[in-house]
């Protein structure tokens, strides 16, 4: 999955790029100056011109800070995109030198209460700061999905009384389980997944930085490790790095602790040759490792997404899965269920095309 001309192609368009935006993106610092700093926060960036991917959305963050003229602003997306990260790049550029008084940051998923929104963020929208003209206070809340219907009620009338003086910028994975009311008080922006390039071009700026060693394929293996999540790719490097020294495609799995993507085609690479026997093998060998049925389905799903195999096979491939997927999902044998899919996967390739 991680070989071939597409790593190739991949890696050529990420070092390009890695070329362009190093001098905005990488802090100068001496490397493992602190070794206890996580990656994520040492390389997070801190102005709205270094934030990699979502340009479209991230240039209306960049216009709202040079006009000063900010609604509340809702940031919806996957999980390691840049939503609360962009949010503070825009109360820096905002606010400048009276950030850390002026700025309220809380986690929405462990102060998720009516107490919260009642207390603290009412206090903080009545507190007095010295502003420069035309700049307001900010609430930031992560994770605003997680907050129960009575609290986004309340938060909606504190977001009406205070809105001269207070800003408000929610962070979320679901923009539908913010509440209508909040929605239609504030600019709603969504965020998408980083594309592979993107991703390997942040990893060869911090591998360089950090002086890691690593191996083509080791990096292609955080990429496709991190599915588009810049937290998960920068932790799953540091932690690679850290504990073996060397960034190859062998430790990373290892400290992913994921199913071996290579096992896992060549499972699929056994149904498409009706080879029955071997799949179970490789799939005892998988469940013998202790991963779960949903660990070997996840990967089993990306493994036949990306495969080389006929449009008609990857379409009934893919419907198997599903299916077998929500069985386990209801609570049925796991280990049973995964030795049938094998057996109607290959009992596809055994039918004679119509």
């Amino acid at each position: 999955p991680f070989n071939g001309p597409y790593l190739t192609r991949c890696m050529a368009m990420a070092v390009e790029m890695a070329m362009d935006v190093s001098r905005n993106i990488l802090k100068e610092a001496p490397s493992f100056a602190n070794p206890d700093v996580p990656w994520i926060e040492k390389y997070r960036p801190t102005l709205l011109s270094e934030i990699v991917g979502n340009e479209a959305t991230v240039q209306r963050l960049e216009s709202f800070s040079h006009t000063g003229n900010v609604p509340h602003i809702i940031i919806a997306g996957p999980p390691g995109c840049g939503k609360t990260t962009s949010i503070l790049c825009l109360a820096r550029a905002l606010l400048g030198d009276s950030y850390r008084e002026a700025v309220l940051e809380l986690n929405a998923s462990n102060d998720r209460g009516i107490d919260v929104v009642r207390n603290r963020i009412k206090m903080f929208a009545q507190k007095k700061v010295t502003l420069p003209p035309g700049r307001q206070k900010f609430v930031i809340l992560d994770e605003a999905d997680s907050m129960t219907e009575g609290a986004q009620q309340a938060l909606r009338r504190t977001m009406e009384i205070f809105s001269r003086t207070t800003r408000f910028a929610l962070a979320c994975n679901d923009s539908s389980k913010i509440i209508e009311p909040i929605q239609s008080r504030c600019a709603v922006l969504r965020y998408a997944k980083l594309s592979p390039v993107q991703l390997m071009a942040r990893l060869l700026q911090v591998a360089k930085a950090e002086d890691v060693q690593y191996t083509d394929e080791g990096l292609e293996a955080v990429v496709f490790t991190a599915e588009g999540d810049m937290r998960q790719a920068l932790n799953n490097l540091q932690s690679t790095y850290q504990g073996f020294g060397m960034v190859t495609s062998e430790n990373v799995f290892k400290v992913c602790d994921e199913p071996h993507p290579l096992l896992v085609q060549q499972m699929v690479d056994h149904c498409l040759q009706n080879d029955l026997s071997a799949a179970n093998k490789v799939l005892q060998h998988l469940w013998n490792l202790g991963y779960s049925a949903e660990d070997i389905f996840s990967m089993l799903f990306r493994i036949v997404k990306n495969h080389q195999m006929d449009e008609y096979l990857k379409l009934e491939y893919i419907k198997e899965v599903g299916l077998i997927h929500l069985r386990i999902a209801e609570g049925l044998g796991t280990l049973l269920q995964l030795a049938g899919l094998l057996a109607r996967l290959c009992k596809i390739i055994s039918k004679p095309e119509k």
